[in-house]
């Protein structure tokens, strides 16, 4: 095998080393050595691995190559420039493609851009999907984007999508699938990144499934949501970005609310998980952020989510505060009752099937049941409802989220070129880690698994402890528990009968354990707890 300088070029049809011998070892699926043959095989339409055990003599046989299976060998990848055919033609270059589906996320074109160039440097041509699925999947390959170094070299500073984006879902018809193999190979795609979501992650799992082993696939998780199944400490890209700027947001509502004494319900996006309001609110030092997974996937009654930001309203009256900002998770639209949200029902949908939670104006409907509710307490307060997502979809990037996204992009690519298929790229501990496509599959719904936030982690805990809400103390003292029923114009019983329901599933005191040097909670509380009969399990 012969060593490619540096900075020369291979001539064409030659097998050259075009990797340092120092270089990474890429945790790639190869044939064992008993699985190749020594005839020769006129290939079309297979990957640039395949190419590479040709012309070196030797093709392997499918069935025994696992796809997507990584850690089963180690070793360099050997590139191949103009490779022959059997009958002295010379075949075409494979490309990798990349597409984006879902919604916006701080750091699209950082991977784009990564990814671009890693190929480029190896030689390989690359292209853009326009639009995600929305072309290919009805058999239109003309909104294709060619991408260069020069091109994408600057665009990590921006967001948005330099390729566009769209929710088209591919899945729902087998024809569409279809259709976007047949597009790929009429592209002579080879190799595709996807960039999205847990939906756009689902239809890259058909789609590889569909293509068996002639286009292969991996996926790079993006979202603000912070929801797709990655370990807890690992973020998708965007979310620090759109937690960092959607911080700026609320405090400027937060000094506002004080200048003008008045209190805000801000609405963050997160579909069905509370990462992004639950950071942003902790962040910010909003007065309290209400998620839906502390209510534990029951459904949510109205009027307790109505009582919970009055009862925080009522007890920073007793303060002398009239201000306050709650922040409000938009998942909770999901898990509240139809019959008490009958607009749900009607509501616009989305081509993966999820409530368009944008046309359920929970902010607006929570500030006219709050304030109905107050006025029985002849109280009174200025509500302003504001909603935030789209203002930080497509914001720059900042520092953290730039370098994460190159680090996906580069993975991406370079697992791809590797021989490598149907993962997700995940950066580790600082390192990289494929995670197969069938792990991500939730056996109870065969879809991507979601990933909600742990109610049961110390970091929750903490929340919850310093929001402003009522709380199971706040009845235990009978200080506390008069100012409360004298703002309110109400008895110490009749308070009590309003309110005390909402901290019967109060998270319980965390306590610290010198032997295992952490937080836990109060013993004697997690039994009582476990013991009640009928219980909900409390969301900390």
């Amino acid at each position: 095998m012969e060593q490619l300088p540096t900075g020369a070029r291979p001539a064409r049809g030659r097998v050259v080393n075009i990797w340092p011998s120092r270089t990474m070892r890429w945790p790639v699926a190869r044939p064992a050595a008993g699985a190749l043959r020594p005839e020769r095989k006129e290939i079309e339409a297979q990957d640039f691995a395949r190419d590479v055990s040709m012309v070196s003599g030797a093709t392997p046989v499918p069935e025994t190559r696992p796809r997507g299976v990584p850690g089963l060998d180690q070793g360099d990848y050997h590139g191949v420039v103009g490779a022959p055919t059997r009958r002295g033609a010379v075949s075409q270059p494979k490309k990798l493609a990349m597409l984006v589906g879902g919604g916006p996320a701080p750091g699209i074109n950082s991977v784009i851009g990564a990814a671009t160039i890693r190929a480029a440097l190896e030689g390989v041509e690359v292209v853009g999907i326009r639009d995600g699925f929305e072309w290919i999947m009805r058999g239109d390959i003309d909104h294709v984007e060619p991408l260069t170094i020069d091109k994408v070299s600057r665009i990590h500073f921006r967001g948005g999508s330099f390729i566009g984006i769209s929710r088209n879902n591919p899945t729902e018809d087998p024809a569409h699938l279809e259709n976007v193999v047949i597009s790929l190979l009429r592209l002579n795609v080879s190799q595709l990144i996807t960039i999205g979501g847990d939906d756009t992650a689902y239809s890259a799992m058909k789609l590889e499934e569909k293509a068996a082993g002639r286009i292969r696939v991996v996926h790079v998780p993006k979202t603000i949501d912070n929801d797709l199944d990655l370990p807890p400490f690992v973020d998708t890209f965007g979310f620090q970005t759109a937690r960092h700027y959607g911080v700026e947001i609320v405090k400027n509502l937060m000094v506002d609310a004080k200048t003008t004494s008045r209190w805000y319900f801000v609405i963050a996006m997160g579909r069905k998980a509370g990462h992004l309001a639950l950071g942003i609110g902790k962040a910010a030092g909003a007065t309290l952020t209400l998620i839906p997974e502390e209510f534990q996937g029951q459904r949510i009654r109205m009027k307790e989510v109505v009582d919970t930001l009055v009862g925080a309203i009522i007890k920073r009256l007793s303060y002398g505060r009239r201000d306050g900002v709650a922040i409000v998770a938009e998942g909770l639209v999901l898990g509240i009752d139809p019959s008490e949200l009958a607009s749900v029902e009607e509501v616009e949908r989305d081509a993966h099937g999820n409530v368009r939670i944008a046309e359920v104006n929970i902010g607006e409907i929570l500030k006219a049941l709050v304030t109905k509710r107050l006025r029985q307490f002849g109280l009174k307060t200025t509500i302003v409802a504001k909603n935030i997502g789209y203002e930080l979809r497509c914001a720059d990037p900042i520092p953290f989220d730039m370098e994460y996204t190159r680090d996906l992009g580069y993975c991406a690519a370079k697992y791809l070129l590797s021989g490598g298929n149907a993962v997700m790229i995940s950066m580790q501990g600082g390192n990289f880690v494929p995670i197969p496509f069938a792990r991500l599959i939730d056996p109870a719904t065969g879809r991507a698994r979601v990933r909600l936030v742990d109610i049961h982690s110390t970091r929750y805990a903490i929340a919850r402890r310093y929001m402003i809400r009522l709380r199971r103390d706040d009845f235990e003292d009978p200080h506390e528990l008069a100012k409360f029923a004298a703002t309110a114009g109400v008895s110490l019983d009749a308070f009590r009968r309003e309110f005390e329901y909402l901290v019967e599933q109060e998270p319980p005191p965390l306590v610290i354990d010198l032997e295992k040097d952490g937080l836990e909670e109060a013993p004697e509380e997690r039994e009582a707890r476990t013991l009640a009969p009928g219980a909900r399990t409390p969301s900390a």
